[in-house]
This record gives structure tokens, C-alpha cells and sequence, in this order.
């Protein structure tokens, strides 16, 4: 059952009845849900609109079966908007699971290797695709990482910090506590096949929450197992932003 937390929400019901029944329909059971973050914020360049933690945590709340809402965020230390934000979403009401984003620094120093060699390349291209180039390829993607090396660039910054293994796990432990019959994962990415599989193995429902074409293959086949797949734009004006909202 849905009880609007907000008016907003209360309004927006009304405006879209049919949202609010396919998603009672989706949350007949009781319900965790599953944000990985990191996943989530960069879908807005392709949606061209952002999820808003806050409104979306509302929504959410507003669906009388939802026990738990785990939201995944990687601190970045020594950055005192991120742990403002981290500090904010755990406010919100979700159950915050956080760790440090690991900064790597990758070296595009060509100055050590000829121009035809693929050495400092393999860091960044997978060898599949870097075997098809044909030298000269190769020589003109040296050629402008020598010209970073002029302006004294000598390495990239690589953001790391990854939580398939985390939130796997926390859904597989839900599953064995048997406190929830529906899983709902804002991901699509590949590296869930596994535990999402297994859920659905043993009966479990299981809902991707993304946007088009950000499923992976892997997620994509097990549709025939009964994986479901909502897309977000659906309740855009439910999660977006307030003035991304459409008019």
C-alpha cells in the first residue's frame, strides 16, 4: 500500500495512479532495496536528469512493504563534501555502507618506450581490441600522450572503489535470514549475475531498477528465469530533482 510521505508525493500519486499500482504490484512482498550510487549518479548524462537521494528515499518510504534501503558510497577522504553527503543520505534513513575511494595513478609516461609500442596503452585498452590496431594506430596514441608529457602530465588519476562484492553479499544474507521475498537492485551491472541468479533460483523476485541499455548482457538473459527490469524514467518525476520535474 502506498501512503505518500510528502504532499509532493500525495499530488503525484494522483497525476499518476498507474505508476503507483505497477509498483504495489512489484512490492507485494516485503522489500529491500539495493542503491549502488556509484552506478546510479552517472546514468543522469544519458537520462539527462538526476536522481535525487532524498526524494527518492520519500518515495520509497512511501511503500508500506519496504523494510530497508541500503544506499553504497565511497567516501572520498579528505573531501569534506563527501563526507557531508555521506553524513546526509545516512539522515535520510537508508542504511548507509561506505569505504574509501581508492585514488590509483596511472602512468602515461611514453618517454621509456618506443613510439610503436603498446606497453603504456594496455594499462588503458584491453588487449582484444589493442591487438586489432595496426601500428600506426598505435604510434599516433603515443604520439599524443607524449604531447601530456610535454605539458608535464605524467599520469592519470583513477577512481576506485567498487561494492558488488558488498552489496551480494548483504542480499544473499537477507535471503538466508528469509526477512524479504522481493529484491530490488539499482545496478545493472554484470557482476550481480551470480547472486541475482541464485535468488531467483530459489524463488526469490528480484527487480533491476535502471535506464535503458544500462543492463548488461549478463543481467539481460536471466529475463528468462524472471528477472524484471523497471525502468527509472517511469517515476521520474517521483525521484528527479524538483526542477527537472516535467511540466
Amino acid at each position: 500500500m502506498f501512503n505518500s510521505k510528502t504532499d509532493r508525493l500525495k499530488e503525484l500519486s494522483k497525476k499518476y495512479p498507474k505508476r503507483i499500482k505497477e509498483l504495489e504490484a512489484l512490492f507485494k512482498a516485503e522489500t529491500n532495496v539495493y542503491i549502488d550510487y556509484a552506478n546510479v549518479k552517472p546514468w543522469a548524462n544519458k537520462l539527462g536528469w538526476h536522481v535525487d537521494p532524498k526524494r527518492l528515499k520519500q518515495f520509497l518510504s512511501s511503500f508500506d512493504t519496504i523494510k530497508n534501503c541500503y544506499f553504497y558510497y565511497g567516501t572520498m577522504q579528505n573531501d569534506p563534501q563527501s563526507k557531508q553527503f555521506a553524513k546526509e543520505v545516512k539522515n535520510m534513513g537508508y542504511i548507509l555502507k561506505t569505504k574509501p575511494v581508492k585514488v590509483l595513478r596511472l602512468s602515461i609516461d611514453v618517454s621509456s618506450v618506443s613510439k610503436n609500442s603498446p606497453d603504456i596503452l594496455k594499462n588503458f585498452i584491453r588487449n582484444p581490441l589493442l591487438s586489432k590496431f595496426k601500428i600506426e594506430t598505435i604510434e599516433y596514441l603515443n604520439n599524443k600522450l607524449a604531447e601530456l608529457n610535454k605539458q608535464k602530465v605524467y599520469y592519470i588519476e583513477d577512481l576506485k572503489c567498487n561494492f558488488d562484492v558488498e552489496i551480494g553479499k548483504d542480499m544473499l544474507i537477507d535471503y538466508d535470514k528469509n526477512s524479504v521475498g522481493t529484491f530490488i537492485l539499482w545496478s545493472g551491472d554484470s557482476d550481480f549475475e551470480d547472486p541475482v541468479k541464485q535468488l531467483l533460483d530459489d524463488g526469490k523476485r528480484v527487480v533491476i531498477f535502471a535506464t535503458a541499455r544500462k543492463i548488461s548482457s549478463e543481467l539481460g538473459v536471466l529475463r528468462s528465469s524472471g528477472l524484471l527490469i523497471f525502468d527509472i524514467q517511469k517515476i521520474k518525476n517521483f525521484i528527479c530533482w524538483k526542477k527537472e520535474m516535467d511540466k
